[in-house]
């Protein structure tokens, strides 16, 4: 009996284990590879992922994109340039689970606070010095911060805010791998001050225990 008991701890650990695996990032391709279809309703209609190429049609064009050592213009209010290489730009990523994204930045440039819903992100500083962090869920929201110079590399767990800022007066570039194809972003801001249509004043009046008239002068910035 304690024999049986033990093979069955272990086969629910195992299934456990197996479904952990299987959320854990984008699912696991069923064929060598399904090039997303831009011509096809499917790209529009998303069934967790775009509608296959016939792999007769594909091409090697499908697999690449060109372009990522070109520098983004950071000549914005963010000092910051985001080059992404998702499903979008190849579409042979499409059920693939990976993705990747050039950040250039301007001296003291940021990348103001965000969270990807569908992916953990893993970056490598190229140039510069930046100060990188993110923090944990609630109640702690604790700030785990720290300065990377070139080479290092730092991870930003799934589904949690993180921010990255240049503190060198040279410009910074940085590459970072996400595992997932379309990873999403939400940005902080733009989410809950530009949402469409309005979060109530009321609402983020309370929210940030603040005077309306400054909800509106913030939601006038975007």
């Amino acid at each position: 009996m304690a024999y049986i008991q033990v093979v069955l701890l272990l086969s629910l650990l195992l299934a456990l284990t197996s479904c952990f695996l299987t959320f854990a990032a984008d699912p696991a391709s069923l064929q060598d590879f399904c090039v997303a279809d831009s011509n096809n309703q499917g790209f529009a209609v998303k069934l967790n992922g775009f509608a296959c190429k016939n792999p007769a049609w594909v091409q090697a064009n499908d697999f690449a994109f060109s372009g990522l050592h070109n520098p983004g213009n950071t000549g914005n209010p963010f000092g910051s340039a985001i080059t992404p290489v998702t499903v979008a730009q190849i579409p042979a990523l499409n059920t693939l689970g990976i993705s990747m994204v050039r950040i250039d930045y301007a001296p003291w440039g940021v990348v103001v606070p965000h969270y990807h819903p569908r992916a953990t992100e893993i970056i490598t500083v190229i140039e510069g010095s930046l100060e990188v962090g993110f923090v944990t869920s609630n109640p702690d929201n604790r700030l785990i911060s720290k300065t990377l110079q070139k080479g290092d590399v730092f991870v930003f767990p799934v589904g949690l805010v993180h921010y990255q800022r240049n503190i060198g007066n040279m410009n910074a570039v940085t590459i970072s791998g996400l595992n997932s194809q379309n990873p999403g972003v939400i940005t902080i801001g733009n989410a809950v001050f530009d949402s469409k249509p309005d979060i109530s004043t009321d609402i983020l009046a309370k929210a940030f225990q603040v005077n309306k008239n400054i909800v509106q002068q913030i939601k006038g910035k975007f």
